[in-house]
């Protein structure tokens, strides 16, 4: 399938129609501590549902009864939130689901009878793996493809030759005029086992082609921890066309502290897609979330923009007050939440990882 020219990849605080999730059933990705987890999805839910409407994937009918029983406790359950009996191995729909694109020129698809769809929106289907590290996945691959359904996309699957690629919607940020960030550990590094042909200017190429991005911003790699090797929503993360906020350590005995040196060196040298420097705003990282001897990937920059909010994680850490107020000024407009994550980067996720927002049609707003 011949990718489409009109595209455009919208940044995450543009309206949004809804947001996508996934209701936690597996207990392995949190083992020994996964009886709080549908409680914070339940938090998480109940402050989307104020701003816009919650897609709820969930396995069956009595995976929905529970849910909406544990959503009712917490006052969480309302006419926003949309049930969709479909199953699912994880819980992590920013990597399992589709990524959605907006058409630049509604007209012209109109005309077309290959293109239209009644909500100017196309999804773009990559092929989900597991992070080449998990066997079960193939409810979660199937994911990309009910949501372009459930919505009247037209579903997209970006091809290399003659065969897919691979993908997760955690390693691309986009700020919606053109520019993604990405790492190189995630998509150019030997370990990352997800497409070993394809090479920067590859990638660079399926980008323009199938998401409209005509200027790519390589970081080095994430965090430690982190189970995807190196997502950007870990690290850096678009928050105008023109700023981004990057996550900065600041023990040098810390094994995070060189990598984000690295990673703010390349922002500093990079720039936007008119050629102008980039505005970065540093965000503290909290300090170590250690859990049976393993150094999990808590982040401040993992969080989630949503219509009338931005939910974000933290840990009980002193640094949560000055994670929250730096987000608070950057979004005066918008109820910047907390979400105690600190049971729920158990599973090497968070806000970020667990959602995917569906974009209004072809709205340029910013």
């Amino acid at each position: 399938m011949s990718a489409p020219l009109d595209v455009r990849f919208p940044a995450e605080w543009e309206p949004h129609a809804a947001t996508w999730l996934a209701w936690p059933h597996f207990q392995d990705d949190w083992p020994g501590k996964f009886e709080p987890i549908p409680w914070v999805y339940t938090e998480i839910i109940r402050n989307l549902a104020r701003h816009e409407r919650v897609d709820l994937i969930v396995n069956d009918a009595a995976s929905e009864k529970r849910a909406r029983k544990v959503l009712y406790r917490a006052n969480a359950l309302s006419d926003n939130v949309c049930f969709h009996r479909w199953p699912t191995n994880r819980a992590w729909t920013r990597d399992s689901g589709c990524t959605f694109v907006t058409s630049t020129n509604p007209s012209s698809r109109a005309k077309s009878r290959d293109l239209a769809c009644s909500s100017q929106l196309s999804a773009i289907k990559w092929r989900f793996n597991a992070w080449a590290k998990y066997p079960n996945y193939q409810h979660d691959e199937k994911i990309g493809s009910l949501m372009a359904e459930s919505t009247q996309a037209r579903e997209i699957r970006p091809m290399f030759g003659k065969q897919r690629v691979i993908l997760e919607g955690g390693s691309i940020d986009s700020n919606g005029q053109g520019t993604l960030l990405t790492t190189e550990e995630c998509l150019l590094s030997k370990v990352q086992q997800r497409n070993p042909a394809m090479k920067r200017k590859d990638y660079e190429k399926i980008f323009a082609d199938y998401l409209g991005i005509m200027n790519v911003i390589w970081l080095d790699r994430g965090i430690t921890g982190d189970d995807t090797h190196g997502h950007v929503d870990d690290i850096t993360r678009f928050v105008a066309p023109d700023t981004v906020v990057t996550v900065v350590e600041s023990d040098p005995n810390d094994p995070n502290y060189e990598p984000l040196r690295e990673n703010i060196r390349r922002l500093r040298a990079a720039t936007g897609q008119g050629g102008k420097p980039l505005a970065i705003i540093e965000l503290p990282m909290p300090g170590p979330v250690v859990f049976e001897g393993r150094r999990l990937p808590a982040s401040y920059g993992n969080f989630y923009i949503a219509n009338g909010a931005v939910l974000v994680p933290v840990f009980n850490d002193p640094n949560d007050r000055f994670a929250l107020d730096i987000l608070a000024d950057l979004f005066p407009d918008r109820d910047v939440v907390g979400i105690y994550s600190g049971d729920l980067i158990w599973g090497f996720g968070a806000m970020h990882c667990m959602t995917q927002q569906q974009p209004i049609g072809s709205s340029r707003a910013v």
